[in-house]
């Protein structure tokens, strides 16, 4: 039978994550009962292919005639509202990059991210989670887990790994969060993004004359990146190595509240990972040749948006996914991505998320949400998901 084409295809109203609601949307596994694929359309009009199978998931990740290169044509966009920078916009942004150029930077950095170099950074970041739970129980029997422990975790190990002055956190911080908003204006967006890259270009700058044992100083010592292409990438990873990691340690927090059994389990990171799937709407997609995918021809041109959480909440890859069960291994999960754009950081994530579970919960046994669950501002205006605030006591 010939491949339906596009305009025999439903298109279905945007999937969002709807505050009350279960969350992945329900939508999401009426998709994966759709013969061919569901198309959508974005805030701004513009029509995309919904990937929402697992395994078609995976496949589309590592097509060669699917690009993650926002120039070319049709790539899908959430608009002028939203969103963080491109890779024309800002060279050295590699993940808008697709190999063999992509590949000349993952090269470059990934010394920096390998499981022997982050069990030699566990101690730095034992010290870092320690002293943020001095300083929690220093003030007293409350606190907010998100701006007193989840945030300054990836922030403090981030700004270690790049060479980032931690006094600076609040302004790099800040800016991200105008970026990954979809509630900032293309204005606010456009100045947050021009001065973070100010920022780590003037911090190359210094590193250039007065080099340290960071990432940066390494980088500009090998010579593998141009002068050019290098503030880009420091901004991608200072901005990639906080927002996502501060999200995934909050939420995980919180669900191990809820299921107090799987304290001290270090299952439950990538349990964690799999159920929020805090990043679920960035892995945009563009067909650069016709292809097929579950039996749907999907044109050159087109837009495709793999759903990350629809692909970890697969029925048919995860036994009943909406519960929480870090017995169910589950590593053949797509939060971190999957193939050639697979995070890159993804070994440091994982170490931070499980010194941080592991410690906070041995120092601070009695820890209790202070306010019902229902109460907590959820990140329902994000590309990211996660959580703004959680009030806690013990």
């Amino acid at each position: 039978m010939p491949a339906d084409e596009p305009a025999r295809c439903p298109v279905v109203d945007f999937p969002r994550r709807v505050p009350g609601e279960a969350f992945p949307p329900a939508d999401y596994a009426r998709f994966r009962e759709l013969p061919g694929l569901a198309r959508t359309s974005l805030p701004t009009g513009q029509e995309v292919w919904l990937v929402t199978r697992h395994e078609d998931v995976r496949a589309v990740l590592t097509d060669a005639r699917v690009s993650s290169d926002p120039t070319k044509e049709g790539f899908p966009s959430f608009g002028r509202t939203g969103g963080v920078p491109r890779s024309d916009e800002v060279p050295g942004w590699f993940v808008g990059y697709d190999p063999p150029e992509h590949n000349r930077f993952r090269k470059a950095l990934m010394p920096e991210f390998t499981v022997r170099r982050m069990r030699e950074w566990r101690p730095a970041i034992q010290k870092i989670v320690d002293e943020r739970i001095d300083a929690m129980l220093a003030r007293g029997d409350k606190a907010d887990l998100v701006e007193d422990f989840a945030l300054p975790i990836p922030s403090l190990v981030i700004s270690a790994l790049l060479g980032v002055p931690y006094a600076d956190h609040d302004f790099f911080e800040s800016r991200t969060q105008v970026l990954v908003s979809l509630g900032s204006s293309h204005e606010e967006r456009e100045a947050a993004g021009k001065a973070l890259l100010r920022y780590v270009t003037r911090l190359i700058a210094i590193k250039q004359k007065w080099p340290g044992d960071d990432l940066i100083s390494r980088i500009l010592a090998a010579g593998v990146l141009t002068p050019e292409e290098l503030p880009g990438t420091g901004m991608l990873l200072l901005i990639a190595g906080h927002e996502t990691t501060a999200n995934n340690i909050a939420l995980g927090v919180l669900t191990l509240l809820q299921n107090p059994q799987w304290i001290g389990d270090d299952r439950v990171v990538d349990e964690t990972l799999r159920l929020h799937s805090v990043a679920d709407l960035v892995a945009l997609r563009v067909a650069v040749a016709d292809l097929e995918i579950n039996g749907q021809l999907v044109r050159a041109g087109e837009g495709i948006m793999p759903l990350v959480a629809a692909a970890n909440h697969d029925e048919s890859m995860f036994g009943c996914p909406g519960q929480f069960d870090p017995e169910r291994g589950a590593r053949q999960h797509v939060a971190f991505g999957y193939g050639v754009h697979q995070c890159l950081g993804q070994n440091l994530v994982r170490v931070e998320m499980e010194i941080a579970y592991r410690t906070l919960f041995e120092r601070i046994p009695g820890l209790r949400l202070a306010v019902p669950v229902a109460e907590l501002p959820f990140k329902y205006d994000g590309v990211l998901f996660g959580v703004h605030s959680m009030p806690v006591t013990w």
